[in-house]
Formats: structure tokens, sequence, C-alpha cells
């Protein structure tokens, strides 16, 4: 049997708002090897995941120039040109955020994102700042998800049972993060599907 539901926890990136590099590095390098090249060997994954995770990004991007000099203004531009990387706000998802919102459910989030670019996004996305009881921001922390510790960050912080929150995170490992800890969780494939798997747990609004 399901465990009732009393609260909504979200994820962020391409859950409510599209976030890819290739939006801006199409631009900058159009031949798609090279583009392919420079985000799998520069400008990494694993080397943004250390900026969410609390790393300055002038650190971050002193140790990228020092390793690849002769990439140093497509480097830069990861930090400079950011906001072009975002490609909007998934319209189905804000929809549903904003329904629930509506209905009183208790909504929270947490997200992998370094503080600084946090707070831009907020900017350019307001209900980012409006829409949550608490927001768990990885840099804040210094921890990312699927560790453990950031999910019981948002349940200690706000004195929540575990059992009584469903996550959704368009990422399945950190779902599984989610459930390590008590919680229900849901992998994120679109706005309608997750509409139904909410409603599917017994959530009403």
């Amino acid at each position: 049997m399901v465990s009732q539901i009393n609260a909504v926890v979200f994820d962020i990136g391409n859950v409510l708002i599209r976030w890819d590099p290739n939006n801006l590095y199409r631009k900058l390098i159009p031949e798609d090897a090279e583009r392919e090249h420079f985000l799998s060997t520069v400008c990494t994954m694993d080397w943004n995941i250390e900026q969410d995770r609390g790393r300055s990004w002038s650190d971050a991007l002193d140790e990228r120039i020092a390793a690849f000099p002769h990439h140093e203004e497509h480097i830069r531009a990861y930090y400079e040109r950011w906001e072009e990387m975002l490609d909007g706000q998934i319209d189905g998802t804000v929809q549903l955020l904003e329904e629930l919102k509506a209905s009183g459910a208790p909504l929270y989030a947490i997200t992998n994102f370094s503080s600084e670019k946090f707070e831009v996004a907020k900017q350019l996305f307001p209900f980012l700042a409006t829409s949550f009881l608490d927001t768990v921001v990885s840099a804040d922390e210094g921890l990312i998800k699927p560790d453990r510790q950031i999910y019981q960050t948002l349940i200690q912080r706000n004195g929540l049972q575990p059992e009584s929150l469903v996550f959704i995170d368009d990422s399945y490992k950190n779902v599984l993060g989610a459930q390590a800890v008590g919680m229900q969780a849901l992998h994120f494939e679109g706005a309608e599907k997750l509409r139904s798997d909410l409603k599917m747990l017994g959530l009403r609004w």
C-alpha cells in the first residue's frame, strides 16, 4: 500500500527548466563531432558537477584553462554565457507546480546547482524563488544527489517524514537515492506522465 503523500519535492534542471550546454555550444562549435569532443573531454559533466558540489567558478575555470589553454575562450564561455544553455521553462511541469501550490500542497525542491548560477536562474524564472517552502541547493550544502545526506538535509531541516514525500527527478540514479532514504520517488519523463503518476499515488489538487 502506498503511504499517504502530503508534500511534493521537485528537482529543477530538466524538470522545471531546460538546461543543456549544447544550447550554447552549437553556436560556438557548429561541427557536431568537434562540439561533442569538447563537451566530453574539456568542459565535461564531471567537471561541471564539482561547481554543483560547491567549487568556485574561478577555481574551475583556472583548472580547465591550465589543462586546455588553447580552449580558453570556449571554457570561459561556459561561465560567462551560461544563461544561453537554458531553453526556457517546461510549461507542463510549471503548470502542474502552480496547480499544486494553489491547492495548498506543500512544495519543496532539491537541486544540483551552483550557488551563483542558481541566483541567476531565480532572476530568470521567478517561480523558482516563490514556489517552495525550502530549496536544498547542492553547492550550499557541499553535497550532490544522489548522496543520501542531501535528501536527509531537506527532511531534517523541515521536520518531514520521508514516507510522506514524493520526489521527482529526471535522473534515475537520483530517484534511487531518494528511495534509499524512504521517500517515494518518480522518474520524470514528461509533464503529462508526471501528472498521471501523481494521481496514481493518490494526490488530488
